[in-house]
């Protein structure tokens, strides 16, 4: 089978323009205020985004609507005193990794991974739960945001609840689950975990860039 190539625009960032690869994209946006960038499958549409406007992209999909401006208007803009969570996972299961960074720079904070036959919603489980320690032991009033509704479900039962069968490949990623489970039982918080609203914002800055 050919390789699937992926094209980044990056229209604000330390230097704009198309990369064709994420680790040569990530040197142009991290820790740079507020960046804009995307994904591409075909080089034409990458090309034709960069001499494009980044508000005509950001959010969308393919077969995905454009937010109204009331709804917008709605939505606003996010609270940039917080923690970005995501996970990245190649197969499902597969090679999984997570991280949060900050909201504003997209300054990493905390990274884990790569994990043997991981899933990509164990991923933003654990990195929900790391955020919520992390922000507890500095006792900081940071908000969390996630762009998954099922991790925020599992944090929020105190469980992990995936079908994932423990093996001898993944033993020390249902060790870290274990522990993250053990750490919501035992504690309390009151840290806001909220949905990011990829449509109106684009991509969660955490984001591996690989979708």
């Amino acid at each position: 089978m050919a390789k699937k190539y992926k094209y980044y625009v990056v229209w604000k960032g330390k230097r704009p323009g198309i990369y064709e690869s994420w680790e040569a994209c990530k040197e142009q946006i991290e820790g740079y205020k507020q960046a804009q960038y995307k994904s591409f499958e075909a080089r034409e549409d990458a090309l034709t985004a960069f001499n494009s406007n980044y508000a005509e992209y950001k959010g969308k999909k393919k077969g995905q609507n454009e937010l109204s401006a009331d709804d917008l208007l709605r939505i606003g803009e996010p609270n940039f005193h917080s923690i970005a969570v995501d996970a990245a996972s190649s197969g499902n299961p597969g090679i999984m990794e997570y991280r949060g960074v900050d909201t504003k720079t997209a300054k990493t904070l905390f990274k884990q991974g790569p994990f043997r036959e991981g899933t990509n919603n164990i991923g933003e489980f654990l990195a929900i739960v790391h955020a919520l320690a992390y922000l507890k032991k500095r006792g900081s009033d940071r908000i969390i945001y996630t762009d998954s509704r099922t991790a925020i479900s599992w944090v929020r039962k105190k469980s992990c609840n995936t079908k994932l069968q423990k093996n001898e490949k993944n033993k020390a990623l249902f060790t870290l689950v274990e522990r993250a489970t053990d750490w919501l039982k035992k504690n309390s918080y009151h840290t806001p975990i909220v949905k990011w609203e990829t449509k109106a914002w684009g991509e969660i800055p955490a984001d591996f860039g690989r979708k």
